[in-house]
């Protein structure tokens, strides 16, 4: 209190040593009035303004798409546009799903999908007892991309083993773009492959 005290001494003192009329200390006082009127209604009227933020534009970011032939035993065979993380049993099931007696053995389900490839789903084979049997050879040369163990180990020169190797490969690649891709597989080496060659196809 004592410090306002001694501040409004001084303008008090201040106020009766200025050389002005009665007249010129009250229209002084009259403007200055005026001033802080002003001031504080700008102050006052600034904080009351709401403050409108710009608009958040948010982008639209397409994922890809490919384009995938599911085709085989499904309720609907055809070609499908996926986006490009899908999975073989994203296809199929865009397919409507596998048809009765679908063997999905051969297929690696969990597999991520290449634009442009086939899905094949072989469908099982069983006898009047409704027991599985094997697929009836095919005449002529097999498809490295549908054939199944049993089709491969028929083959001069492949045995189970390599037979096994050649459709686990399979699953977990995807499919054989060219019968030269067959080589990827560890046991295949140029003579074996030139001995199969013509018995073998896309």
């Amino acid at each position: 209190m004592e410090y306002f005290s001694q501040i409004f001494e001084k303008l008090a003192t201040w106020w009766f040593d200025l050389n002005f009329t009665s007249i010129q200390k009250r229209a002084l006082l009259a403007i200055s009035a005026v001033v802080v009127v002003i001031s504080v209604f700008i102050v006052v009227r600034g904080n009351m303004d709401e403050v409108t933020a710009p608009p958040v534009v948010v982008e639209q970011v397409q994922a890809p798409q490919i384009f995938v032939d599911v085709t085989g035993a499904v309720n609907t065979p055809g070609v499908y546009t996926l986006t490009a993380s899908s999975r073989v049993i994203d296809a199929i099931k865009a397919a409507g799903g596998s048809a009765a007696g679908a063997d999905l053995s051969t297929i690696n389900l969990a597999r991520v999908l290449a634009d442009g490839e086939q899905i094949y789903v072989d469908a099982a084979v069983t006898n009047s007892k409704g027991v599985r049997i094997s697929a009836t050879k095919r005449s002529g040369p097999i498809s490295i991309n549908r054939a199944t163990v049993s089709d491969f180990d028929s083959l001069d020169g492949i045995g189970p083993v390599i037979a096994r190797r050649i459709v686990e490969y399979r699953k977990t690649h995807g499919p054989f773009m060219t019968i030269e891709d067959l080589q990827k597989v560890s046991g295949i080496g140029e003579a074996k492959f030139a001995q199969i060659k013509s018995k073998i196809r896309i």
